[in-house]
């Protein structure tokens, strides 16, 4: 088993059942003798959950600007990263992350259609050569993913988005999913027990690594 701190990251749409993947990714590793710093974003530390609540709410009087999202998730991002990520690897521990860069590329790339050039400059800024060792993307059908949100209660500002946007979102994270390493996709439509198998796969290759 590897002793190395390994910074790992879920990803996927709402819906794709990121929080139960997260709890047995947790537990699996602690069964091995690992206790992960768990963070998510944005938000982990007191500022960027601000920042996450300003971005998720509706306002009602005022229209967000796309480039505001995300500067506004970059800068909830650097504060995660200088306040609990780099300083918990720095100390040898493991991270496990709720969402983590490939969002942004995904929801406000794809999704938003944001110019890719000016978010690998803020990506470059903000993260330098930092990457995950293993991002684990649960990829599931946009509308049963909705579904699936709108059942667990009332939707955020990015939740009521058409239904288009989270198809471009989609497009996006797979894009990213095929060509870049590091990434293993998920079928989060399958069954909890398939999920998990899917996931104790990819989780097995960086424990042994």
């Amino acid at each position: 088993m590897t002793s190395q701190p390994k910074f790992i990251v879920v990803e996927g749409l709402e819906g794709a059942g990121k929080s139960t993947a997260i709890a047995f990714i947790k537990q699996y590793l602690q069964q091995r003798g690992i206790t992960p710093v768990c963070t998510r974003e944005p938000g982990g530390t007191p500022l960027a959950e601000a920042l996450r609540d300003l971005v998720k709410q509706l306002h009602s009087t005022e229209q967000v600007a796309a480039e505001t999202e995300l500067l506004l998730m970059y800068a909830a991002r650097m504060q995660l990263l200088q306040n609990v990520i780099r300083p918990a690897l720095d100390a040898g521990k493991w991270v496990l992350a709720d969402r983590h860069d490939m969002s942004s590329r995904a929801y406000q790339g794809g999704g938003r259609q944001l110019n890719e050039q000016f978010i690998n400059q803020l990506r470059q800024a903000v993260l330098g050569e930092l990457r995950p060792d293993l991002t684990l993307y649960l990829d599931i059908d946009p509308a049963v993913g909705l579904e699936r949100a709108r059942q667990r209660g009332e939707l955020d500002r990015i939740e009521q988005e058409q239904l288009a946007f989270f198809q471009r979102t989609r497009q996006k994270y797979l894009q990213i999913a095929h060509s870049e390493p590091g990434i293993a996709i998920i079928d989060a439509s399958q069954a909890l027990a398939q999920v998990q198998q899917q996931l104790k796969a990819a989780l097995d290759q960086v424990l042994t690594a």
